[in-house]
């Protein structure tokens, strides 16, 4: 079940509502959040979320032994035994057939893979791996670890949350209507940035690349389509998921903040995927020693960091390339610091806009020898012409579309809220003008929805 599905919109999300909040007593409402969560996954994975369930009880039942035990050994060891046993079944499920099949050429089937298991392998050892630091109390509740992991708005597409954020409402938490009104405000917000804009994106990159072949501006458009797809693809996740969570009594982090702002790789990254980039830190980067033990280490770490970073999108060459090329990025970007401070702010933003569109040249294309084809068509190599039948049509029949995706990767919302603020009587104004727009983008999001045959979450593989 997707949230972008009629199914989810008109039936799941409604019947969840109001059986939520027809008992203000939490433990009824964690009851139902339970029950909706695993009918929510279960609609796409039937057999999996018996995986789910079992993974939870797995690490309930270790980060109890974990508190109880009294030595640190039996600690490091049973520690050791829930990473293990998560990053196995990870493993199992996303790389096996690559390691078998790819890299070792032995004949493999790989096994199906379950959705959103990424994430809630990641989000399960943060609680334990917590625990075992003393940063958070151990659950005693397994239902109430159950609903952490499962909870249905972070569960398939992120954003990642990490326990120690959410541990507290998971045992008390209240919503108000203001809480309601603005999380259902960010959900439709991101409901229509997933139908209007990223969906659409996503029909004009299918009829760019109709022609079988790159010519130049085919090449740089189709790399911008799928720049704009992507973002406007995952952080309508993220802005559904925060929205839900607010509605619900959660507070989710930010997980997009404008990243094709940015005027270096290192700012890229710290507003991009934002939860991801703060799960490798606390996680992976800073207990191999971070930047502590001296020069070569902190490169060692940060290339250990990016390899996973790639692979964990996708276990394919290309996501590894993908990976080793931010890698280098930051690592010129760290060494040449001074030197990019010469440069104005409009060359470096360019200059990082069209890195990262190459980046996403190669995370689209998991044939690797593809993605480079396309790069080199892009720097003029290899091209059928300047322009071809196909992007000469998507040029004309989206030329008025194109610019509303490319405005809305500016802070244009902030702009509002700030402009609201700080002039009161315009924000009386403002107000419900937001709120009506906020209405009609979700009318016109379901009449799109009705039309459309292409409506694929692209994270959902991951």
């Amino acid at each position: 079940m997707v949230f972008s599905g009629l199914t989810f919109l008109l039936l799941f999300l409604p019947l969840l509502l109001l059986l939520y909040f027809i008992n203000g007593n939490v433990r009824w409402r964690n009851g139902v959040l339970v029950v909706f969560s695993l009918i929510f996954y279960a609609w796409g994975e039937p057999v999996m979320v018996l995986l789910l369930i079992c993974s939870t009880a797995i690490h309930y039942l270790l980060a109890f032994l974990i508190e109880k035990a009294a030595r640190p050994m039996p600690k490091k060891l049973l520690l050791a035994l829930g990473v293990t046993v998560s990053i196995g079944l990870l493993f199992w499920f996303k790389y096996a057939g690559f390691l078998l099949g790819d890299v070792l050429g032995i004949a493999f089937t790989p096994p199906s893979l379950p959705i959103g298991i990424s994430f809630y392998t990641f989000q399960i050892l943060t609680y334990t791996i917590d625990v075992y630091r003393k940063r958070v109390r151990v659950q005693k509740n397994p239902f109430r670890l159950l609903l952490y992991v499962s909870c249905f708005p972070q569960l398939i597409a992120g954003p990642i949350v990490q326990y120690a954020d959410v541990e507290d409402a998971l045992a008390s938490r209240k919503t108000s209507m203001t809480d309601f009104g603005l999380g259902m405000r960010r959900f439709f917000v991101g409901l229509a940035k997933k139908v209007l804009l990223a969906n659409i994106c996503g029909q004009a990159l299918e009829q760019t690349l109709a022609g079988g072949s790159y010519s130049f501006l085919g090449a740089w458009l189709s790399a911008l389509l799928y720049t704009l797809q992507l973002y406007f693809d995952f952080s309508a996740y993220s802005d559904m998921a925060i929205g839900l969570g607010r509605v619900l009594g959660f507070r989710y982090k930010e997980n997009f903040r404008y990243p094709y702002l940015s005027c270096s790789a290192s700012e890229f990254w710290r507003r991009w995927h934002i939860s991801l980039g703060s799960f490798f830190r606390d996680y992976v980067y800073i207990p191999l020693g971070g930047s502590r033990k001296g020069r070569l280490r902190t490169v060692l770490n940060l290339l250990i960091v990016w390899s996973l970073t790639g692979l964990w999108h996708g276990a394919a060459w290309n996501f590894l390339v993908w990976g080793l090329y931010w890698f280098a990025l930051l690592l010129i970007d760290k060494q040449f610091q001074k030197v990019w401070d010469r440069f104005p702010a409009i060359v470096l933003w360019l200059g990082t806009f069209v890195l990262s569109m190459i980046g996403w040249v190669l995370f689209y294309h998991t044939d690797l020898s593809a993605g480079f084809t396309h790069i080199g068509a892009m720097l003029g190599i290899g091209v059928n012409g300047w322009i071809d039948a196909s992007t000469l049509s998507v040029l004309r029949q989206y030329a008025l579309y194109l610019p509303i995706p490319v405005l809305c990767c500016l802070p244009v919302v902030p702009f509002v809220k700030r402009l609201m603020k700080n002039h009161p009587r315009l924000g009386r104004i403002l107000r419900p003008v937001t709120a009506t727009c906020a209405v009609l983008l979700a009318v016109c999001s379901l009449l799109f929805l009705i039309g459309q045959s292409y409506n694929p979450f692209i994270y959902f593989r991951f």
